[in-house]
């Protein structure tokens, strides 16, 4: 039987770092609301195995950074200031944005292997070859061999930018668990939380990011973030990142919503006996319903003056050099030719391969085109009319 008790799992994770104090911000409630949704939840024991240990990971990453702050207090001190942070739904072209900003040296992200593994061991040297590096592309070598689907819809490479919604998943405030499993009750509860300890456990963990690059020597500067899940935070995000500047894609939800379906059918096959894929596709066809409500009403609120640019996925597959120029214009940069040499380079790298595409197909997922038509209106991208934000859905 797996414990899946409170007690348990922080006692595993005290154990194997050595350490008990468990820095700001509140994380048992909601831990422990997950915890129990796990627990009763239809899991295969490898499932439950790599869940509750994914708990426990969490919990010593947070116990292990805390430390470091402990001993080098000087991390606090460490500016975040004004990240470009890039949100749309999942396959609006979010990663493709993020990281032809992240090929310009002017700015910085956060690397797949620094994403894995963001806290390094207590006796870690610094003039050393990072360990982590090696292991995470020994893991992701693994992982693409495994399970080649799951590289196929986000393709993460250890050396390249990657999103940091694993940092808002450490603080078991996201939306992480839902698209791993089926956790009806959590999912729920979540619905009605304040975000805000996800987010200053976000920046707590870029400014320990920011701090380490200055122990390998390196010049600190502009962060280009990237989470689909921020969508529906924008308010969060920029009280906790107030000089933010947003770059919103869009794309027609119909080429969108079967993407994240399948990926989150994928993710669940990892954990359950079986997945129902005619389940999978209401409930994310809900949830990012949900997220682009609250993102347009927040944008609303904010009107024509708000740290937002807008791209449209198709002109950015079109002109990604081109498209990424109006970022620049609206942060007052110049896009130098160091800058999109930079991107070319990366361009011609990762060249796009569709050929392993899983399947998109609406219907796959119990969906039907006009369904999507209908909970996102004729006009998908539009900006709402002002007002509060929407209730979660039930």
């Amino acid at each position: 039987m797996t414990d899946w008790t409170l007690a348990g799992v922080l006692a595993d994770a005290r154990r194997k770092e050595g350490l008990d104090d468990w820095g700001p911000g509140p994380f048992e409630e909601p831990l422990a609301v997950l915890l129990e949704a796990y627990g009763g939840a239809d899991l295969t024991d490898v499932g439950a195995h790599l869940l509750r240990s994914g708990a426990v990971r969490s919990l010593r990453m947070r116990l292990r950074a805390q430390e470091w702050v402990r001993r080098h207090p000087e991390i606090l001190d460490e500016q975040v200031a004004d990240p470009v942070v890039v949100v749309g739904m999942m396959r609006s072209g979010t990663t493709l944005v993020q990281r032809l900003l992240a090929a310009d040296p002017r700015f910085q992200c956060a690397h797949g292997w620094e994403v894995v593994s963001p806290v390094p061991r207590l006796d870690h040297e610094w003039t050393s070859v990072d360990p982590r590096i090696v292991r995470a592309e020994e893991q992701a070598a693994v992982s693409r061999e495994l399970a080649p689907e799951m590289f196929a819809i986000h393709p993460m490479h250890p050396r390249e930018a990657e999103e940091e919604i694993v940092f808002l998943a450490d603080a078991f405030l996201s939306h992480v668990p839902e698209s791993s499993a089926d956790v009806p009750a959590y999912r729920s509860w979540i619905d009605t939380q304040d975000f805000t300890p996800a987010y200053d456990h976000l920046h707590r963990m870029l400014q320990l990011l920011q701090w380490q690059k200055r122990q390998r020597g390196e010049e600190v500067r502009r962060w280009v973030l990237k989470t689909p899940a921020h969508l529906g935070y924008l308010d969060v995000l920029l009280a906790r990142f107030p000089g933010a500047h947003v770059v919103h894609l869009h794309r027609d939800p119909r080429a969108t919503i079967g993407s994240g379906a399948s990926l989150n059918a994928t993710m669940r096959a990892l954990h359950h006996p079986s997945v129902d894929l005619h389940r999978i596709g209401p409930e994310w066809l809900a949830r990012m319903g949900w997220a682009n409500d609250r993102a347009l009403a927040t944008r609303a609120r904010w009107g024509a003056s708000g740290p937002v640019t807008d791209l449209e996925y198709d002109a950015v597959v079109a002109d990604p050099i081109g498209s990424v120029a109006a970022v620049y214009d609206a942060l007052g940069l110049p896009l130098t030719a160091v800058a999109e040499t930079s991107m070319r380079g990366w361009l011609a790298a990762r060249p796009h391969d569709g050929s392993r595409r899983p399947d998109y197909a609406l219907e796959t997922y119990g969906l039907t085109g006009e369904q999507v038509d209908e909970r996102f209106g004729a006009e998908p991208v539009s900006r709402a009319p002002a007002g509060p934000a929407p209730a979660p859905p039930r």
